[in-house]
């Protein structure tokens, strides 16, 4: 009986080839449009080519003492208080120039607020007063307009009054200038004018709460970053302006920040 043949053990494939072999194509990831593209918001950076680029616009209310009492409230109790506006409502104004302001719709007591801003090149959460000032950038001389009557509409309705506040370019402000050429303003004359006639006149030091307190508060509440503006609370003597006033801001340290109303 003849034997049966024996089978041969097959050959393994030599690592050589299995690395020759083409490793699968991963799947390809849907391709994805742009369909809305919104342009960035700058603030020109004082005696620089360089833009500052916006992230939000954090404004704290009452925060002078007879503001606040003008504005009916009570200084010594109330603790302090923040509302944002939309980056768009940025108009800059450059100094020596006077740029043209339109006056909003909806509203017949449009009035001005003249401030200091504080900008920040860092941030964190619940950072505390005594680190907070290494975070700021520099300073500029803004504007919170706001339309009064719907604002205390709002108010009294017990409703949201950002409609108030957040009127198109309702936040006016010059370049900004960099620490290292001013230091921090912890005092300084701040003021405003209409048509030639000083409305608003105070200090600095007058503020409830100081801006490395304004970061401590406002880091509680929010994750702060690069690129957010603070606007530090204005003097009392508030009022409404009317189309063709000339408006004059000044902060001592700072170039005058010019609008006429149209």
């Amino acid at each position: 009986m003849a034997k049966k043949a024996k089978k041969k053990p097959a050959k393994k494939k030599s690592k050589a080839k299995a690395a020759k072999r083409p490793a699968a194509k991963p799947a390809k990831a849907a391709s994805s449009k742009v369909v809305v593209s919104v342009p960035p918001v700058y603030v020109p950076v004082a005696g620089s080519g360089e833009q500052f680029q916006v992230r939000r616009i954090y404004c704290i209310g009452r925060n002078y003492a007879a503001h606040a009492r003008e504005m009916g409230s009570d200084p010594d109790r109330e603790p302090p208080f923040f509302f944002l506006k939309p980056t768009d409502a940025i108009q800059v104004v450059m100094p020596g120039k006077v740029a043209n302001h339109l006056y909003p719709s909806l509203t017949k007591n449009y009035q001005y607020e003249v401030e200091l801003v504080a900008a920040l090149k860092s941030g964190g959460k619940n950072i505390k007063a005594a680190d907070a000032l290494k975070h700021i950038y520099g300073y500029a001389v803004g504007l919170d307009m706001t339309r009064r009557d719907l604002q205390i509409g709002m108010r009294e309705q017990k409703k949201p009054w950002d409609i108030g506040k957040s009127a198109d370019h309702g936040a006016p402000i010059g370049p900004l200038h960099k620490v290292a050429q001013t230091g921090h303003f912890s005092k300084g004359a701040i003021s405003l004018s209409v048509n030639g006639e000083v409305k608003q006149t105070s200090d600095l030091t007058h503020m409830i709460w100081s801006v490395a307190e304004q970061i401590e508060k406002l880091s509680e509440a929010f994750e702060l970053k690069a690129g957010d503006l603070i606007y530090s609370g204005t003097p009392e003597n508030v009022g409404p302006v009317q189309k063709g006033d000339l408006l004059v801001c000044k902060i001592k340290g700072l170039p005058d920040l010019s609008l006429n109303i149209v």
